[in-house]
């Protein structure tokens, strides 16, 4: 297992160097702006602050109707940031999280989106431990209260990079950062390509022993993957009186996905072709001083099972309310 999980480590890495590679051979090349759809302001200090949901659940399904979904007891975030010429820094703490039979959630979640010019990049980091099943949701179990699983770690680290060819009228920051601002509507089409690698696992089986007889993944207590494809979709922003705005951005994957799943007595690997996206949607007031937004920005994981025709299912995304102000600089007289 750690021959495997080396081999993806270093093929992970060279994927990311690869695609970073056309970005940073572009970086220093000034881009024109069509002024008439967006203006940016890389000369004025952004300060946001903000409030974020963060949701990383994990689905198991069956050959029935029935489905394991585990659940995060997500905090509810308080965050303060601010943003200057292309560098930007947010630092947000959690609170506003009660136990309620759910339990804990520990670990450490962070994704960053950046938006240079033609280029729309995704950096993701999702290392949890800690999640429940829903008494209320159909699993076969029964529950007549949370069923809490402290011991159930999901770790995912991955890239994507694409290419927005209409950047000169259309501006991801102006929905999402709103470091620009979009004054016409307008959208481009996004090419590129995606790769992830992670693992789930558990103290003990990740399927409870109680509906083992429910689920063909029932004995399995560690899962690994490596993804990796390309994908196409659009952005498209349609701007209201000027200043208000709403955002919507759909990307589909075809991913080659290599995965093992592990048991006491064996393992199991698979190769096999399946779907993937990334979704994000705004909605807001922008202008040159202030911007009054809430954005969803999400990917849709898939993982093959050799156990299962049913893929293991694992979204990992954020919702954030934020209220920004950009700062012009001072004259000097």
């Amino acid at each position: 297992m750690k021959k495997y999980q080396n081999h993806n480590c270093l093929f992970f890495t060279v994927i990311l160097i690869a695609l970073c590679f056309p970005y940073q051979g572009k970086a220093q090349k000034k881009e024109s702006v069509d002024n008439g759809y967006y203006i940016t302001y890389p000369d004025r200090l952004m300060l946001d602050v903000y409030l974020m949901q963060k949701f990383a659940p994990l689905t198991i399904s069956s050959q029935h109707e029935q489905e394991l979904n585990y659940r995060t007891a997500s905090k509810l975030n308080f965050g303060a940031g601010f943003a200057y010429n292309g560098f930007g820094l947010n630092v947000s703490y959690g609170f506003f999280n009660k136990d309620n039979g759910k339990g804990k959630t520990k670990g450490l979640d962070f994704q960053f989106h950046l938006y240079p010019h033609k280029w729309a990049v995704d950096l993701l980091g999702s290392f949890r431990k800690g999640y429940y099943l829903d008494p209320k949701k159909n699993n076969g179990l029964n529950l007549s209260d949370y069923y809490v699983r402290p011991d159930l770690h999901r770790s995912i680290v991955g890239l994507s990079v694409f290419r927005v060819p209409n950047s000169h009228k259309f501006s991801y920051r102006a929905a999402f950062t709103t470091n620009d601002w979009q004054t016409k509507s307008a959208g481009s089409i996004l090419f590129g390509g995606e790769a992830y690698y992670g693992s789930i696992k558990g103290d003990s089986v990740i399927v409870p022993a109680s509906v083992s007889s429910i689920y063909d993944q029932a004995g399995i207590d560690k899962i690994n993957f490596f993804s990796i494809g390309p994908g196409l979709g659009y952005a498209y922003t349609l701007v209201i009186a000027k200043n208000f705005f709403i955002t919507g951005s759909a990307i589909g994957s075809i991913d080659v996905n290599f995965s093992t799943e592990e048991r006491t007595s064996n393992k199991k690997n698979k190769t096999s072709v399946i779907p993937g996206g990334i979704y994000k949607g705004a909605i807001g007031y922008n202008s040159s001083t202030w911007s009054v937004s809430a954005n969803i920005t999400g990917n849709a994981l898939y993982v093959g099972s050799e156990s299962s025709s049913k893929e293991y299912f694992l979204p990992t995304g954020n919702l954030r309310f934020i209220v920004a102000k950009k700062l012009a600089p001072r004259s000097h007289k």
